[in-house]
């Protein structure tokens, strides 16, 4: 039985709810598969340990090249270092109510840590490539008690960054630190240790602090049972996963152990036999986000697949892409996550004579995929693309289309078994009226034991929760979508403000507030625009101060670019390079403006920005491809508007030039907004 439709699903949870099984469907194994993922992370995992203890749980290599010669870690293996490090923690005083926070790449040990924190106390998975003082407020405000980290080694600064805010974290005791080298092997890897044994000789002396050698000081615990006593139900918080991608403080959401092991739950339900024992899947997303932690990794172990570890860094990892389809044919590899932007650099990876039969799925999520990558990958590989929804505080995956169903492109699938979604039409305030009508845009609401019970910091609880009618509570995605007559969704837009870019978060916030503070810009908007590779990167638009804007000339709301206008320009553009702390986040244009897009009560109207900004990338590219020629521009239009159906959409009149029209629908292929050619 697979779950292919709507109806699919529905029977399932039927199934699972009262025992009665449909005539002609044999839902057995699935019931079998479901009784897998109860009780708590570290139970559940453990149990597949011992099930499958002589297979492999883990394939890692370092670099793309190296592929061949991977460090093979047992499930047997796996269970004892999960083990060990929870005894480690509970040694130096770590109890169940405290949080350990890990700021690694993605190692083997990353997978210990974050797996035997979690029996022994709660997790915060930290983005690596935060800048220090980012980092230090994420520990700061979580109370974290101890870090495991890396230790410190030439081309590498998470240990520089960490060192450089202890002074600043007095709850911290224990630093643990994970020698990068312990994976290399021959002389490399005893050249490699003795420069990292002699770097961290050099660490200065910590007063009331702790540095321990992670993978020494694990040797010294218990492998075969925890030395502490300690009852985990579902409802204790298991970890604590930031929303953001590489930008800004993100909102921390707190998962319980119910969280984690109910979306896992319904990852493997959908998943069929793609993910089962002796399965394969490849991890390339970092394992401080939730989709590679979960995916390729709680779900995947308790069934019983082997998680190939492309690299620390994993996607960006040395020679990856070059060597992609042979590390795909080397381990028969049947199913991969990935973002839009490893896609379409995939395509430039030809496949060659490499034997990539094995593969049943490749997953896509995290931002829209434009149809031609779409399409051009299952051209050149014969894999279908499966997109998916999901975020971070519904632990991960709330909708995937089938991977034995039909696929609608563009679509984000159905939703999940045993979770609940829902689009509805919400008031000003965010209070339900009611749910929406077939192909009706509205807000995308999300329930069930996946879904997280708030974030870390109470405040901002205010307004995500939304009652219907019947006194169900939903949290409220921030994203606009239909659902059509077979129950697929579709996105349309967002009412959260956020940019993503090559599937990571930017908080427009952290760019608005900085350019407030230069004495020229009395507001700012920042917002993304349309990029043919990362999907979208941020713009800001401001309005000048009163003592900026006098002596500029003023055209309507528009500043005309004079010398005066262009040296206030540079002079607000490098303040804003110089103030905004991640690079992703610096906004590749700044456009200033007399006045911003308001709406009735005097808010920044962004949604006026963001169809400004898809109409001058459309404009532009149109611009590029007459210059030169006899195509008339004249004719020429592109307008932005919002459709009742399809939300937000370009329509471009071409004037019945089919050269343009053709050479128009190429140029636009990598984007990923909605267009038309009238």
């Amino acid at each position: 039985m697979s779950t292919s439709t709507l109806k699919d699903i529905e029977a399932l949870e039927n199934y699972l709810l009262t025992g009665k099984q449909p005539e002609g469907e044999d839902f057995s194994n699935l019931k079998a598969l479901t009784e897998k993922f109860s009780g708590n992370t570290f139970e559940a995992i453990m149990a597949a340990c011992k099930c499958y203890s002589q297979q492999t749980a883990i394939s890692f290599f370092l670099s793309g090249k190296d592929h061949r010669k991977p460090v093979k870690i047992s499930y047997q293996t796996l269970a004892e270092r999960i083990i060990q490090t929870a005894n480690l923690l509970n040694s130096v005083g770590i109890q169940e109510h405290d949080t350990v926070a890990f700021a690694l790449p993605n190692l083997p040990e990353t997978h210990y840590v974050l797996w035997g924190a979690e029996a022994a106390a709660k997790v915060l998975a930290i983005n690596p490539l935060l800048e220090a003082r980012q980092i230090e407020e994420l520990i700061r405000h979580s109370q974290a008690k101890a870090i495991v980290t890396l230790s410190p080694f030439p081309g590498t600064d998470i240990c520089e960054k960490i060192e450089s805010i202890l002074p600043n974290l007095p709850e911290v005791k224990n630093i643990f630190h994970v020698d990068p080298a312990y994976h290399a092997g021959g002389f490399k890897g005893i050249a490699a240790s003795a420069i990292q044994y002699q770097y961290r000789r050099r660490l200065p002396p910590l007063q009331g602090k702790k540095r321990i050698a992670y993978q020494s000081a694990l040797k010294q615990q218990p492998s075969s049972h925890l030395n502490f006593k300690r009852s985990i139900h579902s409802d204790d918080t298991a970890s604590l996963f930031c929303t953001g991608g590489t930008t800004g403080l993100p909102k921390i959401a707190t998962h319980t152990h119910g969280n984690e092991l109910a979306n896992a739950k319904s990852i493997g339900l959908v998943a069929g036999d793609i993910m089962g024992p002796g399965k394969v899947i490849l991890c390339g997303l970092p394992l401080f986000h939730v989709n590679a932690a979960i995916v390729t990794g709680l779900a995947a172990f308790i069934n019983g697949c082997e998680v190939v570890l492309m690299t620390p860094q994993g996607y960006r990892g040395e020679d990856v892409f070059s060597n992609f389809w042979k590390i795909i044919e080397f381990y028969r590899v049947n199913s991969f996550s990935a973002v839009p932007t490893v896609y379409s650099t995939l395509l430039q990876q030809p496949v060659n004579q490499c034997d990539i039969s094995s593969l049943q799925m490749a997953l896509c999520g995290a931002a829209p995929m434009p149809v031609e990558v779409f399409n051009a990958f299952e051209r050149i590989t014969g894999v279908q693309i499966v997109e998916g929804y999901g975020l971070t505080e519904g632990t991960c995956a709330s909708s995937l289309t089938p991977p034995h169903g039909v696929k609608k492109v563009g679509s984000i699938g159905l939703r999940l078994p045993l979770q609940e979604m829902r689009s509805a039409q919400l008031d000003e305030q965010g209070n339900f009226i009611r749910y929406s009508q077939a192909n009706e845009i509205g807000n995308l609401l999300i329930h069930g034991n996946n879904v997280f019970n708030g974030y870390l910091n109470p405040e901002h609880n205010q307004g995500i929760w939304v009652e219907d009618a019947q006194g169900q509570r939903w949290f409220n995605t921030g994203d606009l979508g239909r659902q059509d007559e077979d129950g697929y969704f579709w996105l349309t837009g967002r009412k959260k403000e956020l940019i993503v870019r090559g599937g990571h978060n930017i908080e427009p916030k952290l760019i608005e507030e900085v350019l407030c503070q230069h004495p020229s810009v009395a507001m700012a908007a920042a917002v993304g625009t349309p990029d043919a590779h990362a999907g979208e990167v941020p713009v800001a638009y401001v309005k000048l101060s009163e003592e900026a804007i006098s002596p500029l000339i003023v055209k309507g709301h528009e500043v005309v670019m004079d010398d005066l206008a262009k040296a206030l320009l540079e002079a607000i553009t490098t303040y804003a390079k110089e103030n905004i702390t991640e690079r992703a986040a610096i906004p590749r244009r700044i456009v200033l403006r007399a006045e911003l897009p308001a709406t009735a009560v005097g808010k920044i109207f962004k949604p006026a920005l963001e169809m400004e900004e898809i109409r001058l990338c459309i404009q532009g590219i149109i611009d590029q491809l007459v210059r030169g020629t006899d195509m008339a521009t004249a004719s020429n239009q592109v307008k932005v508007e919002q459709d009742k159906v399809l939300g937000t959409i370009a329509r471009v009149t071409t004037g019945g030039n089919s050269s343009l029209e053709g050479a128009l629908t190429e140029q636009l292929a990598p984007y990923t907004f909605k267009y038309e050619i009238v």
